[in-house]
């Protein structure tokens, strides 16, 4: 497996379709079935176009696995680390490791632009995700913010890595 940084030349319809597969799997049971059974192809196209995110791609046998997107922290209280926005694959890769190379990647790259902590956010009911980042040395610090998707009322809750 290859991770890189998104290229000009990498369809955005391709790495949406990640998100989105991923979505309809990952939050099966989470978020309402209408509303994943909803989500448009193309639905994150315009999400790789935010300039101040890094985008990164897990690539296999030239096939685009899994994504990630890292920058700044978005969030005034931790303005000073770095924040990994969102990891996602295609169902049939999670599981066998690739999510754990992506996401020392995404830390490497926040280290590297010199930031010595990192923050994600993560659906409070998504246990699978929370174990993974638990596993990997990421810390609940307590904050939450309320969220509502597809009219369902959602916590996320923060994570802090720091870096050493």
């Amino acid at each position: 497996m290859n991770i890189r940084s998104l290229r000009p030349d990498d369809a955005p319809e391709d790495v949406s379709d990640i998100y989105e597969q991923s979505w309809k799997y990952a939050y099966k049971g989470i978020i309402p079935q209408d509303y994943l059974d909803s989500i448009p192809h193309g639905r994150w196209v315009r999400s790789l176009e935010v300039p101040e995110r890094k985008h990164l791609v897990c690539e296999l046998d030239g096939k685009l696995i899994g994504t990630a997107s890292i920058c700044p922290s978005r969030w005034e209280s931790h303005s000073g680390c770095g924040e990994i926005v969102s990891i996602y694959f295609l169902p049939e890769y999670i599981g066998k490791g690739f999510g754990k190379q992506l996401l020392e990647r995404c830390v490497s790259e926040l280290r590297r632009d010199g930031f010595s902590k990192a923050v994600l956010w993560v659906l409070e009911e998504n246990r699978t995700a929370r174990r993974f980042y638990e596993k990997q040395g990421f810390v609940c610090t307590g904050e939450y913010r309320e969220d509502s998707i597809g009219g369902k009322p959602l916590r996320e809750v923060l994570y802090l890595f720091e870096m050493t």
